[in-house]
């Protein structure tokens, strides 16, 4: 290949390893140097471990003859060290009815997705939560209020968190529970039965509490007070 020369030769030099890589070198530092990445990144990229600890909840419903066994596997960030924590990883539900497959299947996928994320996920607890039925819903042993299946399942993330420290008990005030040790005996007194009932069931006339969803409400001093927690019309 010919290269024509259009201006006066001035002087030349023999050229060499060195001289070459130089070039190169000068070459790519004049080169613009491409833009940084905007993508922030939550964690670093874990890798599923051989074995993980995890926990597994029965979840008995009305809705179907065969329970569910919701189990959630955790991961141990930063093993040993004073930032040590534990966070869900993964999410399984199993159980002998088929009905809801495909559905629970697709859930605990995309569940897992978002628990790998990183990040807070203490918001999953809400969302589920706030899914009805539009067959209606059901009451659980205990009074509580379950308005949906998918529901029952946030109920059972949500006693994980609680367990594993990433969701925190906001608890009552020294007030408002003596408020409802008196209250609870003050009724517990007019009733024949207290002693033979169990101190965990809620009397039988409560009713539904519009805050904490259990069946705790009970009329005392012509206001409607929750034994549960607390919540009370009168303020």
């Amino acid at each position: 290949m010919s290269i024509k020369i259009r201006q006066k030769i001035v002087g030349y030099e023999v050229a060499t390893k060195e001289t070459v890589a130089e070039a190169i070198t000068a070459k790519e530092e004049k080169r613009p140097q491409k833009e940084e990445s905007n993508i922030i990144h939550l964690t670093e990229a874990l890798k599923r471990p051989e074995m993980l600890l995890g926990s597994t909840y029965k979840v008995k419903t009305p809705l179907s003859e065969h329970a569910l066994y919701v189990t959630i596997n955790d991961i141990i960030l930063n093993p040993g060290t004073e930032h040590e924590l534990r966070r869900p990883f993964e999410i399984f539900i199993n159980s002998k009815n088929m009905d809801h497959f495909q559905w629970i299947v697709a859930l605990t996928r995309i569940l897992s997705a978002v628990f790998r994320k990183g990040g807070d996920i203490t918001f999953l607890v809400e969302e589920m939560r706030s899914v009805f039925d539009p067959r209606g819903g059901y009451f659980k042993k205990g009074g509580k209020y379950m308005p949906s299946l998918v529901a029952e399942i946030g109920d059972a993330i949500e006693s994980h968190l609680r367990m594993i420290g990433l969701l925190k008990d906001d608890g009552l005030d020294e007030h408002q529970k003596r408020l409802i040790q008196e209250k609870r005996a003050q009724y517990e007194a007019t009733v024949k039965s207290a002693e033979e009932s169990d101190p965990d069931d809620f009397p039988d006339g409560a009713q539904l509490c519009v805050k904490c969803n259990n069946k705790a409400a009970i009329l005392m001093d012509g206001c409607l007070t929750c034994l549960s927690c607390g919540h009370s019309k009168c303020g």
